[in-house]
């Protein structure tokens, strides 16, 4: 079980690479091969599973129904973009194009540890969200956290 935490800030390669931080590499459980599967996430960033975490996303995709067309909305969107991505020797992830148009990603990528999943934010994208929220992370906590 993977336990992603800490934020990162990286450049993107030309062709669309990205590092992935040593101190989060080290929460990669061998099952997952150094193996990613990278898909649109949500408020505009990017989702990066390990392969066995994505295994069981999975897992619980196929308990919903293919009758409801809410399921079938939300399978499509998540799958439709989603592409598996090795680590290269280098420790770099390539993201897909399109991938990064989606989340407006350009030569920097902030990078942050969120439990099971990495989030990959263009900055200003990220600062931009964390400065629209309209309550407060006390706020937030004191209801999440009863």
């Amino acid at each position: 079980m993977s336990s992603f935490k800490g934020s990162y800030s990286y450049a993107v390669d030309e062709k669309g690479r990205v590092n992935l931080p040593a101190k989060l590499r080290k929460y990669l459980s061998p099952e997952s091969n150094d193996t990613f599967v990278v898909t649109r996430g949500f408020e505009k960033c990017l989702f990066v599973y390990p392969v066995d975490e994505w295994n069981r996303l999975e897992q619980n995709l196929r308990n919903l129904s293919s009758y409801d067309p809410e399921h079938r909305r939300f399978i499509r969107t998540l799958l439709e973009l989603a592409s598996e991505c090795q680590l290269d020797a280098q420790a770099r992830l390539s993201i897909p194009q399109e991938l990064r148009e989606y989340a407006s990603i350009g030569d920097e990528v902030r990078i942050i540890g969120t439990l099971d999943k990495i989030e990959l934010w263009d900055p200003k994208v990220y600062n931009d969200y964390k400065s629209s929220q309209p309550e407060s992370y006390e706020d937030i906590a004191s209801r999440v956290m009863k």
